[in-house]
């Protein structure tokens, strides 16, 4: 089974962490371009690019200015999976994850993301601020999607099995990122919905810190088919066989 997600914009790189080895990014040549662009823009530029407030993008010029990918270690940069503090990975909350379910969760799980294209769990990354719809050129691409689509449809790819199961617990915005007419494997989309007003509808918060918690609920029972999926229950979700239609599984509460 493969998993993947959103990155966050919120980051921690000050939490303790347990003891754990780390691991280093499958596309570092082709961050250090998208790296290289970034370190171009003025901090004006970067809050018209990304529509942040000028504190945000003076936070993020410094960082463009000052990342070294290419001397990446634990003194200045994190694992992915722990540097990440957004809806989805409060869902996940690593500060209780098991240290000897690591592995697995580093087997399964795949980060998207705009500067580093695919992280694994514990991938050093330093902080960066990127999201994948943000319209950069990037050498001859026009946009971060025709920059990454196929180098990440690739690398998917070549890491999934004949009929391994491929989660999708991404945001649109991300999940564009992949390819999936030549994705060799079938898009398994669960969704999260709460009854609001006596509607039911997908609330934004809810519904990324559920992704997270799917994640958590595969790893913790072990999960490896469609019916096992079906029996997430974690904060009261429960699967609706009337909304589910195909590969996209309803979860409601």
């Amino acid at each position: 089974m493969k998993i993947v997600i959103s990155p966050a914009k919120t980051l921690d790189y000050e939490s303790q962490l347990p003891k754990i080895t780390s691991t280093t990014i499958r596309f570092l040549k082709e961050t250090e371009t998208i790296h290289e662009e970034l370190k171009k823009q003025s901090p004006k530029q970067l809050m018209e690019l990304m529509s942040i407030s000028d504190k945000l993008a003076d936070l993020n010029w410094q960082r463009n200015q000052a990342r070294t990918l290419e001397k990446l270690s634990t003194e200045n940069a994190r694992q992915a999976v722990y540097a990440f503090r957004g809806d989805v990975y409060l869902g996940l909350d690593m500060s209780t994850f098991p240290v000897e379910k690591i592995e697995v969760l580093q087997d399964k799980l795949r980060i998207l993301s705009g500067l580093y294209g695919l992280l694994k769990p514990l991938d050093l990354m330093q902080p960066y601020r990127l999201e994948m719809g943000t319209k950069i050129e990037i050498g001859k691409s026009k946009n971060l999607y025709a920059f990454w689509k196929t180098k990440i449809t690739t690398e998917l790819n070549s890491e999934l099995q004949k009929d391994e199961l491929f989660i999708n617990l991404a945001s649109n915005e991300y999940f564009d990122a992949i390819d999936i007419k030549t994705l060799k494997v079938p898009v398994i989309t669960p969704e999260f919905k709460d009854y609001k007003d006596g509607k039911l509808k997908m609330i934004g918060f809810f519904a990324k810190k559920a992704r997270g918690m799917m994640v958590r609920y595969i790893i913790d029972t072990n999960a490896e088919t469609i019916d096992d999926l079906k029996r997430f229950n974690y904060d009261s979700y429960a699967f609706d066989d009337n909304l589910s239609e195909g590969n996209r599984l309803v979860f409601t509460r």
